[in-house]
Formats: C-alpha cells, sequence, structure tokens
C-alpha cells in the first residue's frame, strides 16, 4: 500500500478551553504520524468560516485518501459543511470524550461531531467517525480502513486493465460488463487479441530469454528437467505480456489462457502468469488471471494495491464439511512469493496439456483475505472473507493450499452454490476486510461477508 494521505483539520472555537484542545490536536497529531500516516493540516486550527473556506480551496487541489476533521471542541456545523462542499474524498469525524466531572463542560466534541454528521447527512454524503482519546488503537484502525478505502477508490478511478482475447465458452463466471465496470469503478478495459500476444512471444530477443531463464533458475531447482521448446515458449509469453503490458500502461491483465497458448505457442500460460502477478525480476507485481475472468483481475488488483503483496486467483475445488477446510487450488499460477518458504517450489508440466511451464508448490500459512467481485446476481457485489492457510500437505498437485475460512465450510459451500457464485475467488495475506468494507461503502458496492 501506498503511503495514506490524510488531510488532518482541527476545529477550535475560543469560547471553550482552547489549552485544552491544543493538548488533543498535539496528542492526535502524534499517534497519527506514529501510525505511518501522512498528514496535510492547516498552520493553525480552522475556528471560523473563512478558515475553513480557505483550507478547502487549499485540499481541492490536493491528491489525498482521507479528509479527517478533529473536532476539538465544540463548533456548529458551518466550518464542517465547508469544508467538505467540494471535497471528493472520504470524510471522518473524531470527538474526543472528556471526564464528567460535575464542571464545566471543557470541549462538548462529540456535540461537535453530532451537529457535523447530521449536516453531512442532510447533504447526503457518508462519512464516518470516532468518539475516543487519540491513544485509542481501535481509532487508529479505522482511520486506516478508511483512509485505505480512499486511496483504493482513487486509484481504481485511474486503473486500466487489459483482456487478452475472449473468456472460453462456457466460463459465463468471466464474463465482461465493461459498461458496468466502468460505473463502478472508473476504470478503463484495453482489449488485446491473442494474435498480438503470439506475435509478440515470437519476436523476444534470446538474450531477454536467457536473462530470465537466469533469473528463474535461482528460484526453481530443475527447469533443466523439462521439455525445453515449450518452457522457452512460456517464458517467451511472460516477456510478451510484460512488453505489452508497459507499452499500454496497464495495471492488470485477464488473459485467455487455453487453448490458444496451448494449440498455438504449444506451452502453458500459468507459470507467465504466476511470474507476472508475482513482480518476478524485481518488476511491480501485475495481476494476472485466466481465462480472460476480469472480474478476478479487479479483485486481485484491490487486495494487492491493499496488501502491498501479490494475490492469487484459484478455484475452489474441494471442501471436507468434517474438518472444516477448503482446498484451493490452480493448475500453477500461484504468485511464487506465496510458496510455503519450508518446501522446494518446482517446475512442473500442466496437469491435463501435459506440457510447461507452471509451478507446483503448496501455498503457505498464514492469515489471508479472500474476495470475489462477483456479477451473478446481474449487478456487481464483493464477496469477502478471511480465514486461515494451514501448513498442511497441498491437496493437488499445482499450486494449491488447504484454507479453514471464518465461516464453516458447509455454510461456504451452501453460499457458493445457493448463491451461484463464480468458480474464482482471490487470496492475499493479511486481514483487509474492514478497508474492503470500507471502500465497498463508499462507493455503494453491496458486501457479502462470509462469516
Amino acid at each position: 500500500m501506498n503511503s495514506l494521505r490524510i488531510a488532518f483539520v482541527p476545529l477550535v472555537r475560543n469560547t471553550f478551553d482552547v489549552p485544552l484542545a491544543q493538548e488533543m490536536i498535539v496528542q492526535a497529531r502524534r499517534q497519527l504520524l506514529a501510525a505511518g500516516f501522512e498528514l496535510l493540516e492547516p498552520s493553525e486550527p480552522v475556528s471560523d468560516i473563512a478558515a475553513a473556506l480557505k483550507q478547502a480551496q487549499y485540499l481541492a487541489g490536493e491528491a489525498i485518501d482521507l479528509l479527517l476533521i478533529f473536532q476539538a471542541t465544540f463548533a456548529d456545523s458551518s466550518m464542517a459543511a465547508a469544508l467538505t462542499e467540494h471535497c471528493d474524498v472520504p470524510i471522518f469525524l473524531w470527538a474526543i470524550p472528556e471526564p464528567w466531572t460535575g464542571g464545566r463542560l471543557r470541549l462538548n466534541s462529540l456535540c461537535g461531531i453530532n451537529l457535523a454528521g447530521h449536516a453531512l447527512t442532510l447533504r447526503h454524503r457518508k462519512y464516518d467517525y470516532a468518539y475516543g482519546l487519540p491513544q485509542d488503537p481501535d481509532v487508529m484502525k479505522k482511520i486506516r480502513a478508511m483512509a485505505a478505502a480512499g486511496q483504493l477508490n482513487r486509484r481504481l478511478k485511474s486503473a486500466r486493465l487489459g483482456v487478452v482475447g475472449e473468456h472460453p465458452a462456457g466460463m459465463d463466471s468471466c464474463n465482461l460488463d465493461e459498461p458496468q465496470l466502468k460505473k463502478v469503478f472508473g476504470l478503463q478495459i484495453a482489449r488485446i487479441d491473442l494474435s498480438e500476444v503470439f506475435a509478440r512471444a515470437r519476436s523476444i530477443s534470446g538474450k531477454s530469454l536467457e536473462k530470465t531463464r537466469a533469473a528463474l533458475d535461482r528460484q526453481l531447482d530443475n527447469l533443466a528437467d523439462l521439455d525445453q521448446v515449450p518452457l522457452q515458449g512460456t517464458l517467451s509469453v511472460y516477456n510478451a505480456l510484460k512488453e505489452i503490458a508497459s507499452e499500454k500502461k496497464l495495471d492488470g491483465l485477464a488473459v485467455r489462457c487455453w487453448p490458444e497458448f496451448f494449440t498455438e505457442m504449444g506451452c502453458a500460460a500459468c507459470g507467465a502468469m504466476s511470474m507476472l502477478s508475482d513482480g518476478f525480476g524485481n518488476c511491480v507485481p501485475l495481476p494476472t488471471s485466466c481465462e480472460a475472468d476480469i472480474n478476478g483481475t479487479v479483485t486481485q488488483l484491490m487486495l494487492q494495491w491493499l496488501s502491498g503483496s501479490p494475490a492469487f486467483g484459484t478455484d475452489m475445488v474441494g471442501v471436507d464439511v468434517e474438518k472444516d477446510r477448503i482446498a484451493l487450488w490452480h493448475c500453477g499460477l500461484a504468485p511464487l512469493s506465496m510458496a510455503d518458504p519450508n518446501v522446494q517450489a518446482h517446475g512442473t508440466i500442466h496437469s491435463n496439456r501435459n506440457v510447461p511451464l507452471v509451478f507446483d508448490f503448496p501455498l503457505k500459512a498464514g492469515t489471508v483475505t479472500v474476495a470475489r467481485l462477483s456479477q451473478a446476481s446481474g449487478s456487481l457485489r464483493l464477496v469477502l472473507g478471511r480465514g486461515e492457510m494451514l501448513a498442511e500437505p497441498k491437496p493437488f498437485s499445482g499450486t494449491a493450499g488447504t484454507l479453514k475460512l471464518d465461516l464453516p465450510a458447509s455454510k461456504f459451500l451452501n453460499l457458493l452454490m445457493h448463491k451461484g457464485l463464480e468458480h474464482h475467488i482471490s487470496v492475499t495475506y493479511g486481514d483487509y476486510v474492514q478497508e474492503l468494507t470500507a471502500y465497498a461503502e463508499l462507493i455503494n458496492l453491496p458486501v457479502i461477508l462470509m462469516q
């Protein structure tokens, strides 16, 4: 995840306890900086409508992820309304509780965000809030989730994804609805012919292939044992897709991986897509899904941008209700960085087509976020859950792992089938459910929580 930029705007009314308010501002600012946020802030707390309008004008020209209005004391809603009138980022209202002493009400901060929240609601503006001291870790978590949602929203609006070919017949779950993706996320789609990829792959220089092969030999121990002609084909495909993505300024790819890569190129595309998704060779990871599954690529891109690490688009191929386990598998395109560090990753042949290059390794143990941008209902929804990838032998050859969701496996299976969900789901390591929930709320995207 890129550094989160927060506009931190304290509000103060001089008729309240200004020294205490200043102390709270200092503490809040200190906690935000310690949490790693980049702050844009006025030189002095905003205390009148003129200062609020000036700050709003300044922020309009800045790329920020969250507008945080810190209600250091009571103020009516006029300053909050002015700050947010032309603001196209998430809004967060923060009030400070104070001791019930029987004496003077020194800050009256809660009443301030109450008025601000009412004003924003009248204006049909969404916001979140916190009522807690600067040292409260739950406050920082809420702020981080909202800021991450704002950054994700901002980045997706300018994202550009490539779709190579059409999804295979019978794979309706991979259908591309370009107008809906543009409407909901703002992202752009570039269509790429398979013939363009094949022609580019056949023109890759021997020097580029040697460099790619040398780097891959440092991670896999058996490339010399594989059929070298199709292996070179996969490495050529990797370089071709990487070049095309760079030239077209793409943030992700959805590739029709069969049957043409087998019939026309004589190789598997899986290894190439794994390498792209992983950021192989110190490149920026380029989320790449198989079967031209564009919604899978969008999901992977969201997970990658939130986690700062690659995501894996996978099939759910088995459910063990008694053991409460789900088997995740795909032919061999999981990013190599997801491999169990205690098991040597190998290159191998595609299980059905018998040509390289696909990868073979179990997924490493750890907490994961699982998600899917689903269009099963005809409109887009986000399926979202959390679980643990277990340190168990992989259930099938290829890249595979055993998942224990927060949701019981039996209920997951019923959800999958009764909702008619897609056969692909995306996985990244770490817990980003709160951030994705905040993002979905921000853009009015319905959520199906797997919990």
